[in-house]
């Protein structure tokens, strides 16, 4: 964006749009809020008044986001097709939501995705984290998941999806045809989901994995 463009209104969400865009061209860590601010068509001091540094940009724009892509997750489930007599279906429509992301904008992902995008006080709603865990816990009610494999499954059901979109980004899969991308995600959900359902019994010795979301939960003050 050329300088002199930005005049008036919204200049937090201006700085975000154009950090976004360096993201896209430059990667993760290519570029400055100088950059940004130049971009807007603002002076690096007024981008100031809104972000105290590159870091504090970008994990604002990280939060925006991840709220977004729960936002996209949460849509997709909701209108999956066939979800009525295959409760599955859901989850297969979150996982191909998420793989199809992670390849349409893979320098973004690798932004959000990675380790310390997000900071202790991120406020972001809905969280990808709580969009997955409320539908599996959708299966169990439904009996489509025993009670045994609901402790953690959204671990296990994570890393499977984003194992395959990381290796689909990297190129160390490939396949000709990308309708055999949205195949092979329906395949890994649902492979994922057969075995977690063998799990008929709680497994000794296993411990809770933890993420930075589940972390802000658990020093939330109870309601």
């Amino acid at each position: 964006m050329a300088r002199g463009r930005y005049h008036h209104g919204d200049l937090r969400g201006a700085l975000l749009d154009a950090a976004e865009t360096l993201v896209r061209e430059r990667g993760t860590d290519g570029w400055s809020l100088r950059e940004a601010s130049a971009r807007v068509g603002v002076s690096p001091s007024a981008a100031y008044h809104h972000f105290a540094s590159r870091d504090t940009l970008v994990r604002a724009l990280s939060e925006r986001t991840l709220a977004w892509l729960g936002e996209r997750l949460r849509h997709d489930c909701e209108h999956a097709p066939g979800q009525e007599d295959d409760p599955q279906r859901r989850l297969i429509a979150l996982g191909r939501s998420y793989v199809t992301w992670a390849l349409d904008d893979p320098a973004v992902a690798r932004l959000v995705l990675r380790g310390g995008a997000t900071g202790p006080d991120s406020a972001i709603t809905p969280h990808p984290h709580d969009v997955l865990t409320a539908e599996l816990d959708r299966l169990a009610a439904a009996g489509a998941l025993p009670e045994p494999a609901r402790e953690g499954a959204e671990f296990v059901v994570w890393a499977a999806l984003h194992g395959l979109a990381v290796l689909l980004a990297d190129g160390l899969v490939r396949f000709d045809d990308p309708h055999a991308v949205t195949l092979q995600t329906e395949r890994v959900v649902r492979t994922t989901l057969n075995g977690l359902a063998q799990e008929a019994s709680h497994v000794a010795g296993r411990l809770a994995g933890r993420s930075a979301h589940t972390e802000r939960l658990a020093r939330r003050p109870p309601t």
